[in-house]
């Protein structure tokens, strides 16, 4: 069993296998379920969540979940595009999406270590937290991004349902998400040159020479760039940006505070950190 949770092959495999009959879960129910589409499509959601949490028990490893966040909207948009009217609205969040999606994949198909390997802020969670660690996992870890990825991919579903056609704001949205796509592979490739390098400190070449945290806001960017796509051809449905909003407020809130407070312990973070912005690559 160890050789097993040791090969990152035979960890992408049974990973790859969990999120297949995930999705074929996901897909079955929504179909079954006799309720406007958004909520089918919530529970079908919440329910392959619970059923890749179970794996994620299984394998005492929260980082089961982790490509959850990138497949998703994936799965979600190319099943609604197969039964509707493709338009050129809906092609362009499916560029947007799919070219994002299959780049953030692969980046966590290229860090995935094993089954052994388990995501630090996880195991954080879980030193700090002691015996209330399991409900965290399942609310704060499973949950809530899935929640959180539902309202930022739910934009583009409407689209698509609604077969509109596409308009400048449209293209403006794509090339928001495209660029963002595109900032977040240009730093995570620069990321993992310095660590194959050796280096362990702080990063302070290329996009990190200006920010701390360049890959964030192109995730960030990425879900504003749907919004705009969506909202841009249906104005009425202005809420549709909640979705980017609380995906915004997640990065502000947990993810870069703990990555600011991990980084604090390295030599040099009180420079670095006065001399870089947190998101934004440009000089300060």
């Amino acid at each position: 069993m160890s050789k097993v949770r040791d090969s990152k092959a035979l960890g992408i495999l049974i990973i790859t296998v969990i999120y297949i009959a995930a999705s074929f879960l996901g897909v079955w129910l929504y179909f079954l379920l006799p309720f406007p589409f958004w909520l089918n499509l919530l529970i079908a959601d919440v329910v392959a969540t619970v059923f890749v949490f179970s794996f994620s028990v299984v394998f005492k490893n929260a980082s089961v979940y982790d490509p959850y966040w990138s497949v998703q909207p994936i799965v979600i948009l190319v099943c609604f595009a197969w039964h509707y009217k493709l338009t050129s609205a809906s092609i362009l969040l499916l560029i947007s999406i799919i070219f994002w999606g299959i780049r953030l994949t692969g980046n966590w198909a290229y860090v995935f270590g094993g089954l052994n390997h388990q995501d630090w802020r996880y195991t954080k969670l879980k030193e700090d937290n002691g015996k209330l660690y399991p409900l965290i996992n399942f609310a704060g870890i499973h949950m809530v991004p899935t929640l959180i990825v539902y309202m930022c991919t739910l934009p583009a579903v409407y689209v698509v349902i609604t077969e509109l056609d596409a308009n400048a704001g449209s293209y403006i949205g794509m090339a928001v998400c495209i660029g963002a796509a595109t900032l977040q592979l240009v730093a995570d490739t620069q990321m993992h040159k310095y660590r194959a390098s050796g280096e362990h400190g702080l990063i302070r070449t290329g996009l990190w020479k200006y920010a701390r945290h360049p890959n964030y806001l192109g995730e960030i960017s990425m879900w504003w760039g749907v919004a705009i796509q969506a909202v841009s051809v249906m104005p009425d449905r202005w809420w549709l940006i909640a979705g980017a909003v609380a995906n915004t407020i997640l990065f502000f809130t947990v993810s870069i505070p703990m990555a600011d407070k991990r980084q604090s312990k390295k030599p040099g973070y009180a420079e670095y950190k006065k001399s870089t912005r947190s998101l934004l690559p440009i000089p300060k």
